[in-house]
């Protein structure tokens, strides 16, 4: 006969029933005292705990990182309220389904003046009709929404939805909170009782779960299971949790902010930050084409012509990318963004473009000067195109002093040369022509 692991009185040392369910879900908070983190939403004078205490929960969007406490807290709701609750997972469900719920939701409200509480989980992945057909029953009150999001809600909730809703930012648990949420986990009856940490595992996990209670969690779980020990030790929960843990999504919230981060590193001129955040990105799965992007349009908008090397470089290593691929890309990668760093900086040609697209926008379509309109086709003469033309190669200069700017635009208006880098060389020839020698 096959043992059953999970059968009742197997799986589990001296004889007790196994543990159902992955230890972060077991030890789901029931109260909000047994939240973890989060003190400046469910700490003593938080708006969320008066709010859920009070059980006068508003509409609210809850959004974070992974592993934050966003669907504990709404299962402490659901233990506390009053309220009828019911979830819905924007996975699954579609708009027949949530347009059911708002339906039941007004007619328990008619018929017992009772609210509904609805928990959408990953509201993110809603699309806009589903969104859509929540709003009406949270404008008139019959639903109280909480939805939980990891991505940011100004780009993936819907504005009409977003202005009913309370938002509420939840961070990353910090190493303290992380500590005292594995010390629960091998007291409470619900954990892992009996299991012992030793200092360095409990360090370990923290550093791993970079702020995600349920990668402590698990991580905790898996090494006392692997590892057949009394006590676990760092070096088991290394081998248990293996890579790091890198907080990461395309879609969420920190992958703008990384990108953020690459960019504003490299044009603040940080050689060490710029590889750190390329080299952190790649590791986590982003696609090294649009990174070498980024430095392509950075090369151009904010190095520009302080060293026109640096557009060269950047294109040079989107070209490298094609043609070796990674991981050996990594390297001509790395290097655009410690050129990119250390180069000279200088904006003037995205400021010349932003004055240009003004000049566009307040002049419509001003004329060509008549001297410089097209002259080659018969008859162009007596239109007077062409006329008083003056071909700079015919000066010994390879210059002459002749308008090329329609009316109402005066020459220097669009661009400005920094003094930074070879751009003072530009300088110096703007000012030859402006005041050639004599």
């Amino acid at each position: 006969m096959t043992e059953r692991l999970f059968d009742e009185g197997g799986g589990a040392p001296g004889g007790r029933p196994a543990p159902r369910g992955p230890l972060a879900a077991r030890l789901r908070p029931r109260t909000l005292d047994e939240v973890v983190g989060q003190a400046h939403l469910v700490g003593p004078e938080g708006p969320l705990r008066r709010a859920i205490e009070q059980d006068v929960l508003s509409s609210v969007i809850l959004w974070g990182p992974p592993g934050t406490g966003k669907t504990s807290l709404a299962h402490v709701v659901a233990a506390s309220t009053k309220a009828a609750f019911t979830e819905l997972s924007a996975v699954t469900a579609g708009v027949k389904d949530v347009r059911a719920v708002v339906e039941q939701a007004r007619e328990r409200r008619a018929v017992s003046q009772r609210r509904t509480v609805l928990f959408v989980d990953e509201i993110h992945r809603f699309n806009k009709a589903q969104q859509d057909a929540l709003l009406p029953g949270v404008e008139d009150g019959s639903v109280v929404l909480i939805g939980a999001t990891t991505e940011n809600p100004y780009f993936e909730v819907n504005a009409p939805l977003l202005s009913r809703s309370l938002l509420y930012r939840l961070e990353p648990l910090d190493d303290d909170d992380i500590r005292a949420l594995l010390a629960r986990a091998i007291d409470d009856e619900r954990g892992l009782p009996g299991t012992r940490l030793a200092p360095e595992a409990v360090e370990a996990l923290a550093a791993a779960a970079d702020g995600d209670a349920r990668v402590a969690l698990t991580g905790l779980e898996a090494a006392a299971a692997t590892s057949g020990a009394d006590v676990v030790t760092g070096e088991m929960v290394r081998t248990a949790l293996g890579r790091p843990h890198l907080r990461y999504d395309k879609q969420a919230d920190s992958h703008y902010d990384q990108v953020s981060a690459f960019i504003k590193s490299m044009r603040g001129s940080d050689p060490d930050a710029a590889v750190y955040w390329l080299v952190r990105m790649l590791s986590s799965g982003e696609d090294p084409r649009f990174l070498a992007r980024r430095m392509v349009i950075l090369a151009g908008e904010d190095v520009g012509l302080a060293d026109p090397r640096a557009l060269q470089v950047a294109v040079a290593a989107f070209q490298a990318l094609d043609v070796v691929g990674l991981p050996e890309a990594r390297y001509a990668l790395a290097e655009a963004a410690i050129y990119l760093a250390l180069a000279p900086k200088s904006n003037s040609v995205a400021r010349a473009l932003s004055a240009a697209d003004a000049a566009v926008e307040r002049l419509g379509n001003a004329d060509v000067p008549a001297h410089l309109r097209d002259a080659h086709y018969r008859g162009a003469a007596k239109l007077g195109h062409g006329e008083g033309y003056r071909y700079p190669h015919d000066d010994p200069r390879g210059w002459v002093d002749q308008r090329h700017l329609p009316d109402g635009l005066e020459p220097g208006a669009v661009y400005r040369p920094s003094e930074h880098g070879e751009e003072r060389i530009l300088i110096e020839r703007l000012r030859h022509r402006t005041n050639p020698p004599q």
